[in-house]
């Protein structure tokens, strides 16, 4: 019997795996952090990529916002708004011309407690720093379509803004290819109806998610609607599994995140040497609620057999989504049944459908086991799991799914990771 160890809820956690069942362990590749994090930020701001230094450019007059990812990142935004707040003051913008908005997306507020522990404190008490009012009407402002034609509702304070500077970090992602640069944009500080469209665009890849893929149509229309708002600046981080920056990007918005990607692809894409019948996906980092932790499923659905288990193990405090507590009503249905639903208006909730729909493509590849503390069973059965009360519990249902000579690889961090096939896959020449 082999013993597997994964981060959960904040501690190691160890269980065991028959030796002829275990294929794979499978983690993002160990890199150096950075060795003195705020003489990186400095020097990053010191030499743009593919732009003048802040000083060269932003006026005196100008009103700044900062739009910062928020408490479900990682991102140090506390160690990069300091230097950023005395570059700009060098250029002659004071204090109350900056502020700095929390990127939501659809994610639930903020409390005052976790912005001031996102951007620190002397930054909480120097700007005015708020969340995106995605729910608020009138906090949004109309700028028509992009150039796909999707609906462009954004933050009013963010569209008015003379220079917008977008915070992030580049991963592996399944709706934008990875997440970053013009991310921050939208969802992040955009209204539901427009976040709904690009979501449901991103279960246009003929089953699969576009997980890892740099170029396609949701990047395309985000860096649309960055342009149309007026981001042309990023502050973008890849950092490694612990949360420790190892590459700092800072500058125009796409060739700092083409920079970025080609960092996370060597962390974070990992190699797999057999398609296994079984992947179980451990939710860490994005532990907070399955909203968070959906983000596992992708790279399992990348890897595992067709009619295969994928085995999703998250600590899920928060449950499902403290935010969208309708999506149950329907994530069980198949993805054809959830997006005719959406179409004919029977289900409003644009962004959970989309999901859902994502949801359920994964399982229409593989069926999926949950081991999680947070999500009640009776919720697991309405997400289309399977409730297991522990992970050796889960690996032996799956085996009894999949048979006593069944393989099972385990993606430690399977939010952040990009699984790439070390063989011929099937079906390819």
């Amino acid at each position: 019997m082999a013993n597997v160890t994964i981060p959960f809820d904040g501690c190691p956690v160890t269980f065991g795996v028959p030796d002829r069942n275990l294929a794979e362990i499978l983690s993002p590749r160990p890199s150096m952090p950075l060795s003195d994090l705020d003489l990186a930020i400095n020097a990053a701001f010191d030499v743009p990529i593919g732009q003048e230094p802040l000083g060269k450019w932003v006026k005196p007059g100008d009103r700044v916002i900062i739009v910062s990812d928020d408490n479900t990142r990682l991102t140090p935004a506390d160690r990069i708004i300091p230097p950023l707040l005395d570059r700009l003051n060098a250029a002659g913008v004071p204090d109350d011309r900056i502020n700095c908005i929390m990127a939501l997306g659809t994610h639930r507020y903020m409390t005052e407690a976790e912005m001031e522990a996102k951007v620190g404190k002397r930054v909480y008490r120097r700007i005015r720093v708020f969340n995106h009012a995605w729910r608020d009407p009138d906090a949004l402002v109309d700028l028509g379509t992009s150039s796909r034609g999707t609906p462009l509702l954004v933050n009013r304070s963010v569209a008015e803004a003379d220079v917008v500077i977008g915070i992030g970090a580049i991963v592996p992602h399944h709706i934008p290819g990875f997440s970053g640069s013009s991310k921050i944009i939208q969802p992040g500080v955009c209204g539901a109806q427009t976040t709904a469209q690009t979501h449901l665009l991103s279960c246009s890849n003929g089953g699969d998610s576009f997980l890892g893929i740099a170029d396609n149509p949701v990047r395309r229309d985000m860096d649309d609607m960055a342009d149309r708002v007026g981001m042309h600046t990023i502050f973008n981080v890849v950092m490694d599994s612990q949360g420790c920056v190892v590459g700092i990007f800072f500058g125009d918005m796409r060739a700092a995140f083409k920079a970025g990607v080609e960092m996370a692809k060597d962390i974070y894409g990992v190699f797999y040497h057999e398609t296994p019948d079984i992947v179980l996906a451990n939710s860490y980092p994005c532990d907070l609620d399955f909203w968070q932790s959906h983000k596992s499923q992708y790279p399992a659905q990348r890897m595992v057999r067709a009619g295969g288990t994928i085995i999703v193990c998250t600590p899920a405090p928060e449950g499902v989504s403290p935010v969208h507590t309708d999506l149950l009503e329907f994530t069980a249905w198949s993805s054809k049944e959830i997006k005719a639903a959406y179409r004919e208006g029977r289900i409003k909730n644009g962004v959970a459908a989309a999901l859902a729909t994502a949801w359920a493509m994964v399982r229409e590849k593989a069926s999926v086991i949950m081991v999680s503390p947070g999500i009640p069973a009776a919720d697991k059965a309405r997400l289309g799991h399977t409730h297991a009360d522990s992970i050796d519990a889960a690996v032996a249902e799956a085996l009894r799914r999949q048979g006593p000579d069944a393989r099972l690889s385990v993606l430690t961090h399977a939010p952040d990771m990009l699984p790439i096939p070390a063989f011929e896959p099937l079906g390819q020449s």
